[in-house]
């Protein structure tokens, strides 16, 4: 498979991309980055061997000869994202929203999906959250924005020829403890502070509202590669339990 991904210096997207460098099935992968990947982030030895960085610094715009690139791929996990905190709803709509919408556009209009055999159509696995809400009546700002990507890039590939969705939804989810400047690099000292207070609590009295990155990651690529092909929505709970047979 080749495999697209955007967010790979985030906390989600890194282990994705660090577990898609080990995996045999994944033939070679191109991170779509807004600049090339920090000096800081930990990969195994054969990440230049089967890694290609495109650096593109506006995600809601692409142009042809980007696009001819990126029609290459047989799916994309779209892992870029951060916290609303602090964020106005333009700027995290701009984000959240309009750069994956973008994307999904673009490759639907250069015909990624024509000419695919029929079970096997280019997945769009969006990494959203868990609490998304797609009816867009949540009081939360971040809800109704990734509630409203949610259901927006599915009804978009649902319509296409070849394309299919599939969104996953983490909870609770912090920097891996195996990576110490990932810590450094992927929080602020206040985010630093509180996921060193909360991660104990809810790893021993709320699990169900925990995603391990080892777990997340697995199942991302999983789904990417076909596995569970007519499952659209992946919640926290589901993804736990798809990990166990991974």
């Amino acid at each position: 498979m080749r495999l697209l991904l955007t967010g790979a210096t985030g906390v989600a997207g890194l282990n994705i991309y660090r577990a898609a460098l080990t995996d045999p099935d994944v033939t070679s992968i191109t991170i779509l980055m807004r600049r090339e990947m920090p000096s800081w982030a930990a990969v195994p030895s054969n990440a230049s061997q089967k890694t290609t960085t495109i650096v593109h610094k506006d995600f809601t715009s692409y142009p042809p000869d980007l696009v001819g690139r990126l029609v290459q791929h047989d799916a994309c996990i779209w892992a870029m994202g951060k916290s609303s905190l602090g964020m106005s709803e333009a700027d995290y709509t701009s984000l959240t929203y309009a750069a994956p919408m973008s994307l999904a556009v673009a490759l639907r209009d250069a015909g990624i999906g024509k000419n695919r055999p029929e079970d096997k159509p280019f997945r769009f696995v969006y990494v959203s959250g868990e609490g998304a809400d797609p009816t867009d009546k949540s009081s939360q700002m971040w809800a109704r924005v990734k509630g409203r990507a949610e259901k927006d890039i599915a009804a978009l590939c649902t319509a296409a020829t070849g394309m299919k969705a599939h969104v996953i939804r983490p909870a609770y989810f912090r920097p891996s403890r195996e990576y110490s400047q990932d810590w450094a690099n992927q929080r602020s000292r206040t985010e630093n502070y509180l996921d060193r207070l909360l991660s104990p609590v809810f790893t021993c009295f709320f699990p169900q509202f925990v995603s391990p990155l080892d777990e997340l990651s697995k199942v991302s690529l999983e789904i990417a590669k076909g596995r569970w092909p007519d499952v659209e929505l992946f919640r926290n709970q589901k993804i736990r339990e798809l990990a166990k047979q991974c």
